[in-house]
């Protein structure tokens, strides 16, 4: 594997890491995956081809294909070295075949486990990744809402919909919390059996395939955005039906974004527990320490996923269950 040259880490970020890995070698592992870019990751887009049919199509090309997980071969690494682009360039790709997708940020939507009929809000949508996973497991039946903030973003939300030919999804322009609470209001019948809240997030996890995280980081940022994803998580579920099931994830390690964010959601409400996660590759446990807080026993059940691990970029998992 090519090492590439990175940004300065800055002391804090390297600090905050060390706590998280204490162990010095496992520390080291991390830094040095830094330095090699991510793996080549597509999902096979179900709706339109069977990942046997694209794993063909792609393999006469001369497209080397490994499937790393036996129960998901939707999920496959081209391991070629293709032509800078050469993914989104490719004919398969612009017929909505395959999505290009890291492979942990496919976990969550294993996680959330998305069954056909089922009506399921995806919070924070854009640029559609988890939303179009979303509807090939549905096999495009049911309902999804993808809600988005930015104009922008929802253009790009839009176009990766009609490549992959989602047709059960809706679109909706709303600041998540705002969005909770005008279905709350105006439609109080409207209940989601699932409901998945991939958070606004420090992005510590994508340090691989955007350097640009280094120069962004800030700690005042992390504590900015952990209020904004307690606010998120706190009233998705005042929309989630009972016995429904929540899943919430960042693409960082900060625990202020992570277990705090859960063990504050614990606390707020008594019908709520956390599920243990089942995911295809090693997954550790979530930290109940940090700094001068303590979190609950529960949040052990937390999915922490470091790049080190799995040779994937970083990543948080939790799943809630709303009791009945």
């Amino acid at each position: 594997m090519n090492k590439r040259k990175f940004p300065s880490l800055k002391p804090l970020f390297l600090e905050r890491m060390q706590k998280l890995l204490p162990d010095k070698k496992d520390f080291q592992d991390y830094l040095e995956i830094l330095k090699i870019p991510p793996v080549k990751s597509i999902r096979c887009n179900k709706i339109k081809i069977s990942p046997k049919e694209l794993k063909k199509k792609l393999e006469d090309k001369k497209w080397k294909i490994k499937q790393p997980y036996k129960d998901y071969p939707e999920v496959m690494v081209v391991e070629n070295n293709l032509e800078p682009g050469e993914l989104g360039r490719a004919l398969e790709h612009l017929l909505g075949y395959y999505y290009i997708q890291e492979l942990a940020s496919m976990l969550p939507v294993i996680a959330l486990q998305p069954k056909e009929s089922e009506k399921i809000l995806d919070l924070c949508s854009a640029p559609g990744s988890k939303t179009t996973q979303i509807a090939s497991e549905m096999k495009n039946s049911g309902s999804i809402i993808a809600n988005e903030v930015s104009l922008g973003r929802i253009k790009i939300l839009a176009s990766n919909l009609e490549r992959c030919g989602v047709t059960n999804t809706i679109i909706t322009k709303k600041d998540g919390v705002a969005f909770c609470n005008r279905i709350k209001k105006y439609n109080p019948e409207l209940k989601f059996s699932k409901i998945l809240v991939d958070a606004p997030c420090s992005g510590e996890g994508t340090l691989r395939s955007s350097p640009k995280t280094y120069a962004m980081w800030n700690i005042k940022t992390i504590k900015a955005l952990s209020r904004i994803q307690k606010q998120l998580v706190l009233l998705a579920f005042e929309i989630l039906k009972s016995g429904g099931e929540l899943v919430y994830s960042t693409c960082t390690h900060a625990p202020e974004e992570n277990e705090e964010v859960v063990d504050y959601i614990l606390n707020e409400f008594s019908n709520v527990k956390l599920e243990k996660i089942s995911l295809p590759i090693k997954t550790r446990e979530g930290i109940i320490k940090w700094e001068r807080k303590e979190f609950l026993q529960e949040v052990k059940k937390c999915a922490r996923i470091y790049p080190q691990d799995n040779n994937t970029e970083g990543f948080f998992i939790a799943k809630f269950r709303k009791l009945k």
